[in-house]
């Protein structure tokens, strides 16, 4: 299922991609007014904006839907794999204060000495 959303995400961000760079920035419609081009577009010269709108917004509504599926399979995925491998707590004990504890003369220490003054 997973794979599925990707395969759709990725396809709709493509498109978004695309539809954005074929659409005509505000400043072209001033030329296209006047005669410029109108003739040679493939949707009219009103088509266009209409079209290339609702296809973004559409395909922009896709991105949100599959991006928000993969942030529930991630957070499903998350709880499941979060007790994997972690062993459970034990509550050490401590020590009795009153016992004795055995201190071996003979260990070498890594501590430096310091010389008397």
């Amino acid at each position: 299922m997973e794979q599925l959303i990707i395969i759709v995400h990725v396809l709709a961000a493509l498109a978004i991609i695309g539809l954005i760079l074929l659409q005509q920035g505000k400043g072209a419609e001033a030329g296209a007014s006047f005669g410029g081009g109108a003739a040679q577009t493939v949707f009219g010269s009103k088509g266009t904006g209409n079209f290339f709108s609702r296809a973004t917004g559409i395909f922009s509504l896709i991105f949100f839907v599959t991006s928000f599926g993969l942030a529930i399979v991630a957070k499903n995925k998350a709880e499941v794999q979060a007790n994997v491998g972690i062993p459970a707590v034990v509550e050490q004990v401590s020590p009795d204060l009153g016992a004795e504890v055995p201190v071996v003369d003979d260990a070498p220490s890594d501590v430096p000495e310091v010389p008397e003054q």
